[in-house]
């Protein structure tokens, strides 16, 4: 079911912009009507095969969907209880400084607002991403995810640099959480 739904979205994106151009591109007149009727046709056939192809391809990671819930659970878990933190690996030892160096105010937006560590950067293309509709609307659950391999991978080679730019990272995550677009949190020099 999710599969035809994927389809259909990407099915529908796809006819809007093979229209559009094919409007662009020929413009329609009233004597050529049965003309018109065959490229439109044979543009839908061709754009849902494509839709559909694409779903099939791209497919799904229900194993990586798992795994990502297994690490925000633990994630979750040592938040609620900190001395387990202590068991925690080097990486997440950094993430735990980096918080305990926020100001207070900060701090206490993260009580609600799991930090999460994830080895899933390479895919994300990023240090760090957060999830949620910012502190103000609290309709969604909010999430901070720092990527440990992207981390590592690009600053992995002077502790001090990595723990600097885990928390940069943090911190820039935390500006999305109170409502900063990414141009804005740019310009905070994050």
């Amino acid at each position: 079911m999710c599969g035809l739904s994927q389809t259909l979205r990407a099915a529908a994106i796809a006819a809007s912009v093979t229209a559009v151009t094919i409007f662009l591109l020929n413009p329609p007149s009233l004597s050529g009507a049965e003309d018109l009727l065959a490229i439109v046709v044979g543009a839908v056939a061709l754009v849902l095969l494509t839709a559909w192809a694409t779903v099939v391809l791209s497919g799904s990671d229900p194993a990586g969907e798992r795994e990502f819930e297994r690490v925000v659970n633990r994630s979750e878990r040592l938040a609620r209880q900190p001395l387990l933190a202590e068991h925690g690996t080097e990486f997440e030892l950094l993430v735990a400084d980096a918080i305990d160096r926020l100001p207070e105010d900060f701090q206490r937006l993260l009580e609600d607002t799991p930090v999460v560590v994830s080895r899933r950067g390479g895919e994300a293309g990023a240090y760090g991403h957060y999830f949620g509709d910012t502190v103000a609307r609290e309709q969604h659950e909010d999430r901070i995810v720092l990527y440990q391999d992207t981390l590592e991978r690009d600053f992995g080679h002077d502790p001090d640099l990595l723990g600097a730019q885990v928390e940069r990272t943090l911190r820039h995550e935390l500006a999305h959480h109170l409502g900063w677009a990414e141009p804005g949190v740019r310009g905070l020099g994050l």
